[in-house]
């Protein structure tokens, strides 16, 4: 997936990976398109309800196994 800006938060618990993102999506321009990389298993349901609240896009989520722990990566389509 195409993407404008990466935000890694792998190793942060919420609510850092959300707070971090806010911050970021603030950043861009309407339509572009945030990546953000986590390893926290409560951000799939996190980012699902940021998305609900804010009125951004949640595009895709993915999640793959690297090493011993799952990475997950959510997408967001700035509103």
């Amino acid at each position: 997936m195409d993407f404008n800006k990466e935000l890694d938060a792998r190793g942060l618990t919420c609510p850092l990976p959300i707070l971090k993102a806010k911050k970021a999506l603030s950043d861009m321009h309407s339509g572009e398109v945030l990546k953000v990389l986590a390893t926290d298993p409560g951000s799939v349901r996190d980012f699902q309800a940021f998305a609900r609240q804010t009125g951004n896009d949640l595009v895709d989520q993915q999640t793959k196994r690297v090493g011993e722990q799952d990475e997950f990566s959510h997408f967001l389509r700035r509103r």
